[in-house]
């Protein structure tokens, strides 16, 4: 299967170069690698021109090609005719010898797979279960035969029956799934969600959608979006052979205001792809949920140190749930 690989950077210099090393190790390589920069100075450029990456082509995007998604529809727009995969991963990962081996042999074992994603081995933080343990149903979730120790906001959730009783990468119709992902047991697992770090699509599901607009800049949850969008062409799943590390560089990213008024807005939007309808319950859920959320971050600034980013977090979450009563997200 002929692919290419379709990387957006934007002033990470230093973790692309990381990246593009472990891609260059890969056990099968792409047949083209596009990087897609909307950075401001020429460093990651010249970077690239002291580094040879074979099968490498680089585009610096201007202003009005800047931000994830407008960064991901340039790519796509110049990639290889030929190509029948596309793989996207972040510019702060680093992959495991056989990532595009694993992302190929998934493709190829069922017809019907339309997009892959892969895990974070870093992140995970499942532990086989222990029959000689005993488990807080409400701190714990148990699947198949591994546990996993819940944070402070599902256990919330869990006292308080609002979380979802289906498993990993499933959005229920009022949106607030588990977020602990899966553990690493080698399986593969059919689910709604991908995440942007990792995931690939055949190149029919590209053709069909773009990457929303919506989603501007830093672009929080357009994963997701694109994700639910893609189920009509297909099957979703995750592989969890499909490994990399995920480092989170800090660069890029929003402050905690703009941050945490996008995970109200930004959220709201995605329910809305999932569910457009949602029933009263469905929706009592969604907003009760996501005020529990922002009261635990304004509990932050007294239970955590970084009590400024709590405060800062919690006010854009605040501030997020109300403009939606006057100002809705559209698509554009």
């Amino acid at each position: 299967m002929k692919f290419s690989l379709i990387i957006c950077t934007y002033m990470r210099p230093k973790p692309l170069l990381k990246l593009l090393q472990s891609v260059k190790e890969q056990t099968i390589y792409p047949n083209e690698i596009l990087i897609i920069d909307g950075s401001t100075d020429d460093v990651t450029k010249a970077i690239l021109e002291e580094n040879n990456f074979k099968n490498l082509k680089y585009f610096l995007v201007a202003e009005d090609f800047r931000g994830l998604t407008k960064q991901r529809n340039f790519g796509v727009s110049k990639i290889d005719q030929k190509s029948e995969m596309l793989a996207f991963l972040d510019d702060d990962t680093v992959l495991t010898l056989n990532y595009f081996e694993e992302l190929l042999k998934t493709f190829n074992s069922d017809k019907e797979v339309s997009g892959v994603g892969g895990v974070a081995y870093n992140e995970n933080a499942w532990s086989l279960f222990d029959t000689a343990k005993s488990y807080n149903k409400y701190k714990y979730f148990k699947f198949e035969d591994y546990i996993y120790k819940e944070g402070q906001r599902n256990i919330m959730r869990n006292y308080l029956g609002l979380n979802s009783k289906q498993g990993p990468g499933i959005m229920p119709t009022y949106s607030h799934g588990k977020t602990c992902g899966f553990p690493l047991n080698g399986n593969t697992y059919q689910v709604d969600l991908l995440i942007g770090m990792s995931f690939a699509f055949r190149k029919i599901v590209l053709d069909s959608i773009k990457f929303s607009t919506y989603f501007e800049g830093y672009g929080l949850y357009e994963d997701a979006d694109f994700s639910l969008r893609a189920l009509k062409y297909g099957k979703n799943v995750i592989n969890t052979k499909l490994q990399l590390a995920h480092f989170h560089h800090p660069s890029g990213r929003p402050n905690q205001y703009q941050y945490g008024r996008m995970v109200v807005r930004n959220g709201w939007y995605v329910w809305k792809v999932k569910n457009p309808k949602p029933v009263g319950k469905d929706q009592f859920k969604w907003y009760s949920i996501t005020i529990l959320l922002t009261l635990i971050r304004f509990s932050n600034m007294v239970t955590t140190s970084k009590r400024k980013q709590a405060f800062t977090e919690a006010l854009g979450r605040t501030v997020g749930l109300w403009s939606l009563l006057f100002d809705k997200p559209r698509e554009k």
